[in-house]
């Protein structure tokens, strides 16, 4: 009788299992900070068109509109907080075709192979944006202390002032990166987003919203831009407030607080297809 012995080499019980360990800490989130920063520098024409429009519009309305709206001269200091406001949106509206690129190039096909949160590609577009957004917001109000503006806020005031404008940044940034996952393509993207860029154009941003038509007064004063405006319009050059600032910081939480759920959702649904 022949016996069969199995010489094939037995496994130690002992031997380790392979494992994917996710990075530790928040190596991933700044991984992709520094990808989205090196693709926003790499990206001069948006960063240069984020700067340079709202400094044209400014221009613009001081030069050729402020004569008309304010023989005194003085229109530039009401114009700056919504020119601020215009500066954020046209930056942060890059971030839709960012992240737009991403979902529809495959990119994100290998991110999923990785042991990687999948929050952490979301949050590099996010805060490589709110950077951005804050140097060209620095750039435009340093061309406005050129053409005339002249605030009158205290440190502590400009403090409070900057602080609401990042946290309007961040608000916008989030809902054009849940628009940029919603969209079917980069340029459907931007489309989209024009909603959001229009709508300081009907808000104090440029003349009062007393002077507006009845029907149109109403919005602008109810809409979310306004008492945002008023607020940064009030710390830097010492208008009444009221309660705008409640209502400047509600709605920003409110932004995103939406997106992030919002953007979430759509990124482990249309991630998941994949």
């Amino acid at each position: 009788m022949t016996t069969l012995i199995d010489t094939a080499p037995s496994r130690p019980a002992s031997a380790p299992a392979l494992v994917r360990a996710r990075p530790a800490g928040l190596t991933a989130e700044a991984v992709f900070i520094r990808r989205s920063i090196t693709h926003s520098l790499r990206d001069t024409e948006a960063l240069l068109m984020a700067v340079i429009l709202p400094t044209m519009l400014m221009l613009l309305f001081t030069y050729v509109f402020g004569g008309a709206l304010d023989p005194s001269g003085g229109y530039v200091n009401y114009v700056v907080p919504g020119i601020i406001l215009l500066c954020a949106g046209f930056g942060a509206s890059s971030t839709a075709m960012y992240v737009a690129r991403d979902m529809t190039t495959g990119i994100i096909d290998r991110f999923r192979t990785m042991p990687l949160r999948a929050g952490a590609v979301l949050t590099g577009h996010v805060v490589a944006s709110v950077l951005r957004n804050l140097f060209a917001t620095g750039v435009v109000i340093g061309v406005a202390l050129l053409v005339g503006f002249r605030p009158t806020a205290t440190p502590l005031e400009w403090v409070a002032a900057i602080a609401l404008i990042a946290l309007y940044i961040l608000a916008i940034t989030y809902l054009f990166a849940a628009i940029g996952l919603a969209a079917s393509s980069p340029e459907s993207a931007s489309a989209y987003g024009f909603i959001l860029l229009f709508l300081p154009y009907l808000s104090s941003a440029f003349v009062p919203v007393e002077t507006l038509p009845d029907w149109l007064s109403w919005f602008a004063e109810h809409q979310p831009i306004t008492p945002i405006i008023e607020t940064i319009r009030s710390l830097l050059m010492g208008t009444p407030m009221g309660d705008s600032a409640w209502w400047a910081v509600g709605w920003c939480l409110l932004f995103i607080a939406v997106a992030a759920v919002w953007g979430a959702w759509l990124f482990r649904r249309k991630a998941g297809r994949r």
